[in-house]
């Protein structure tokens, strides 16, 4: 009980207005667009968890990967139904358990005063391996997605891996996750804008993916900074 205590304490400590007003701004937007498209549920829960949880995420809040766990079972069934079958597999194999890895990693990273995780950044050298490694892998999971007959499967795979690597870095509590993270962010707006304009229903998921790529950008500037500080 003590624990729980504590951890609702930190969720709610340390957010600014403008923080406030970000996260009210972004929930309207999803409400406005699903309604107005008249989206399906499901499609709208998956796009409020999701900004819920890259905006939690942002601030370094632990809570973010409760949202996570709920917005990756969701997006993987619109996912499906889009025939985007890396989206599908990146969410169920790869960002379901590892919701979890990071909710216990980012535990022993805390700061009480904050109630924000501790930021860092990634040393050039081993940044330019990562970067390196992921190229190649982008290129040979979009052969093995093109011989399963998945939609766009190079823009997939690059969506897919990239993705791979960034949760990689959030989990290690490094800015540099955003810098990948703009990358998958605009690369998935490109894959849902086709197929919403090839006749797809989830607008909500569009929009999600839009206001991934503006708080990426947005948490790039916030991590940079206060990974400096520390």
């Amino acid at each position: 009980m003590k624990q729980l205590k504590e951890f609702f304490k930190d969720e709610i400590t340390g957010w600014k207005r403008i923080d406030i007003i970000w996260l009210i701004i972004a929930t309207a937007v999803i409400l406005g667009v699903s309604l107005y498209w008249h989206d399906s549920l499901i499609g709208i829960m998956t796009a409020l968890t999701g900004i819920w949880c890259v905006i939690f995420t942002g601030k370094g809040k632990r809570s973010s990967f409760l949202f996570g766990i709920a917005n990756v079972v969701l997006y993987a069934y619109v996912s499906f139904n889009a025939k985007y079958y890396g989206e599908v597999m990146l969410n169920l194999i790869y960002y379901f358990p590892m919701n979890f890895v990071g909710w216990a990693a980012w535990k022993k990273h805390m700061n009480k005063e904050t109630g924000e995780v501790e930021k860092k950044k990634l040393p050039l050298k081993k940044g330019m391996v990562i970067y390196i490694i992921t190229a190649a892998c982008i290129y040979g999971y979009g052969v093995v997605l093109k011989s399963l007959g998945g939609n766009l499967p190079y823009i997939d795979s690059m969506s897919t891996v990239v993705s791979v690597a960034a949760q990689i870095l959030s989990v290690r509590r490094l800015t540099e996750q955003w810098i990948l993270w703009i990358i998958v962010d605009v690369v998935t707006v490109i894959m849902w804008g086709v197929n919403f304009a090839a006749g797809g229903e989830s607008i909500a998921t569009l929009a999600m993916w839009s206001i991934y790529l503006i708080n990426a950008v947005i948490m790039f500037i916030k991590w940079n900074r206060e990974a400096k500080q520390s």
